[in-house]
């Protein structure tokens, strides 16, 4: 049910338009049934401020945070500020009253993380992140729904990969820095992490090997280009790809894949296209014992707004549990804390 068809709706306010991913959190909120009350127009790239005003030419705006972050009337504060700046957002506006939904990543430090915890312990909102490679992919919650049918068996392992378009001349300055986007694999990375998490359900995992380079001519040769993680459990084992080397030849930002391998089965996803084969997004390939499939999962619906929205509103939390945010950003920091380097490695 639409939150807004049973109840107030849900009041949110915008705290951070550092990032483009605030276009599409703003968009899916309104269209769960939240009501934006305005946006808070400080940022460090004009681009992004000029285009959340030209898509959402109604929405209010003030230079002022605190008064969003202080306002008694509104619910949800969502940030997609410069990463490394979130943390604080979030703790501010927890102590204020408010529920957060930050764009990955929510924090860049092992610091963070445990203001974050404390925050969250001390008042009982909710810190969530929108994992957007799983939460705005539905053939990714269709697969976890087939997955947690039994339609693979019992889940092995996961092999997921995040590629992306470097679009380096219109990138700010802070994202070619470590100390603000906090390492490709905090920054990229979580999406991937989190997916193993939920398709395998380990709960105790560990950082196997991790690793981080600069291999592009595009940058300066501290800015990581090539991230790899692989995670390890007691039953199942997860590798990682993440990169800033998407083609402009391909018709999209990256050609984000995800296979997971089961025991009776597996599935394939081609999130974002299938190359030079059927058009659209959201594509699963399921096969098992009695063959080979194709799933368009491209007009099912994005859910986890709606859940949140829920969650808000009932104090529950069935959109995502808040011990499996805490550790996806966890091992995001860990792996992104001991990988190795090309520099490391000797031929």
């Amino acid at each position: 049910m639409n939150i807004s068809q049973s109840r107030k709706p849900i009041r949110f306010a915008v705290v951070g338009i550092d990032h483009r991913h605030i276009y599409e959190l703003v968009a899916e909120l309104q269209s769960a049934g939240a009501l934006c009350v305005g946006y808070c127009t400080q940022t460090s790239d004009p681009k992004v401020a000029q285009g959340l005003k030209e898509r959402f030419p109604a929405l209010p705006s003030s230079d002022d945070p605190d008064q969003y972050l202080e306002d008694p009337g509104v619910d949800l504060i969502v940030t997609a500020a410069v990463p490394s700046q979130r943390a604080a957002i979030a703790v501010k506006a927890m102590r204020n009253g408010k529920d957060v939904l930050a764009d990955k990543p929510g924090v860049t430090s092992f610091a963070q993380l445990e203001q974050v915890r404390a925050a969250v312990a001390e008042t009982g909102r909710i810190f969530s992140i929108c994992f957007s490679e799983r939460h705005l992919v539905p053939a990714v919650e269709h697969a976890l729904d087939l997955v947690r049918a039994g339609a693979i068996g019992e889940p092995v392992q996961t092999l997921s990969m995040g590629p992306h378009r470097l679009n380096a001349a219109i990138r700010p300055a802070w994202f070619f820095e470590a100390a603000h986007y906090g390492g490709i694999l905090v920054d990229i990375a979580s999406h991937q992490i989190d997916q193993f998490l939920l398709f395998t359900n380990a709960t105790d995992v560990c950082i196997a090997h991790s690793h981080v380079g600069h291999y592009g001519s595009a940058t300066r040769d501290n800015f990581q280009d090539f991230g790899e993680i692989i995670l390890q459990a007691a039953r199942h084992r997860g590798y990682v790809r993440v990169d800033w080397f998407t083609p402009d030849g391909m018709p999209t930002w990256g050609d984000g894949r995800l296979f997971v391998t089961g025991t009776q089965g597996c599935i394939e996803i081609r999130k974002y296209l299938d190359i030079e084969g059927r058009p659209g997004t959201d594509h699963l390939f399921l096969a098992d014992s009695n063959g080979t499939r194709h799933i368009d999962c491209g007009k099912m619906p994005i859910r986890y707004f709606q859940f949140l929205l829920e969650d808000i509103a009932n104090r529950t939390a069935h959109c995502m549990a808040q011990e499996h945010v805490f550790k996806v950003c966890e091992l995001s920091l860990q792996a992104q804390a001991w990988a190795h380097t090309a520099q490391d490695i000797s031929i």
